[in-house]
């Protein structure tokens, strides 16, 4: 396997033969809580950020090359996805003081994402639809991931008024 498919499948998770997608979420999600918990919220939104840049011109090689939008493979807009999720999630997280917040946030964070993501409501599918290229790939990711911190955060905060 070449760089650029290491790269674009989240080291080989993409290539999952069953729910690629969510492979690669589930491969990501632990990644960034490492980064999240280890080196801070602005190391993860400087590597997320720098990955979307990456990938937004690898994906346009790759599908030059394979002919082929948006192959199901290719997962780094999922973890760019889940990572918004997670840094949005997580500033509402550290805000609140009951019994699992962490936990029940991750697991939130992770459900919300895909939601947004498989859904597409809204703009968010008309990015998937109308948007070629690497920009479209990453596009209604980022759009879900933002989506799905934001539903996560208000999840969080509805239920700390309940517990």
């Amino acid at each position: 396997m070449n760089l650029q498919k290491l790269f674009l499948t989240f080291f080989g998770s993409g290539l999952s033969p069953k729910a690629p997608g969510t492979m690669g979420t589930l491969a990501s999600l632990p990644v960034g809580l490492l980064i999240l918990e280890f080196m801070g919220m602005e190391t993860l939104f400087m590597l997320t950020f720098a990955i979307t840049i990456i990938a937004v011109f690898e994906i346009n090689k790759y599908e030059v090359i394979t002919g082929e939008h948006d192959q199901k493979e290719i997962v780094i807009d999922e973890t760019v996805g889940i990572w918004l999720t997670l840094m949005i999630a997580y500033s509402t997280i550290i805000t609140l003081n009951y019994d699992f917040v962490y936990e029940i946030g991750i697991v939130i964070s992770f459900a919300s994402f895909r939601l947004f993501d498989i859904w597409k409501p809204s703009t968010i599918g008309w990015i998937d639809r109308e948007v070629k290229g690497g920009l479209g790939v990453m596009g209604d990711d980022i759009l879900a991931g933002v989506a799905g911190g934001l539903f996560t955060s208000l999840i969080l905060m509805g239920l700390d008024k309940v517990l």
